[in-house]
């Protein structure tokens, strides 16, 4: 059950990714002084000269990829990547969630969702793990 819901938020996370990524700006924020155009045009938008929105159309694909491979064969080391990935998205999203409410002081409503998104699947990660461990006893 734990890998169903970590799949639907991944799917989740990969189309808002998506949509910041394939679709103008000023399509789905609006006009220019809009909070969601405000992030989106930050010197903030990039990290090392590459969209954000790239690498997250990259990692929840990975982590799309991982899951289900991990529900089809089982291993240890997908289960530790998947662990590893929805930790280092968690912790990005931290990041990006400060930059939004205390740097740039304006909020994106998709990069909201990726980000939420991303701490929800470290809750499910934590919460459900230790759940099955302790059934499993």
């Amino acid at each position: 059950m734990k890998y169903k819901i970590l799949l639907v938020i991944f799917a989740v996370c990969l189309a808002a990714s998506a949509i910041l990524t394939f679709i103008p700006t000023e399509k789905i924020c609006g006009d220019e002084g809009s909070s969601c155009s405000i992030v989106q045009n930050s010197q903030y938008k990039e990290t090392l000269g590459v969209s954000n929105s790239y690498f997250g159309l990259v990692a929840f694909a990975i982590l799309i990829f991982l899951t289900i491979s991990h529900m089809r064969k089982p291993r240890r080391q997908k289960k530790l990547s998947l662990a590893l990935g929805v930790t280092a998205s968690a912790l990005a999203s931290l990041y990006f969630i400060y930059l939004q409410a205390f740097v740039i002081k304006a909020f994106c409503p998709y990069c909201m969702v990726v980000d939420v998104g991303s701490l929800i699947a470290l809750v499910v990660i934590i919460v459900m793990g230790k759940t099955i461990e302790v059934e499993s006893l």
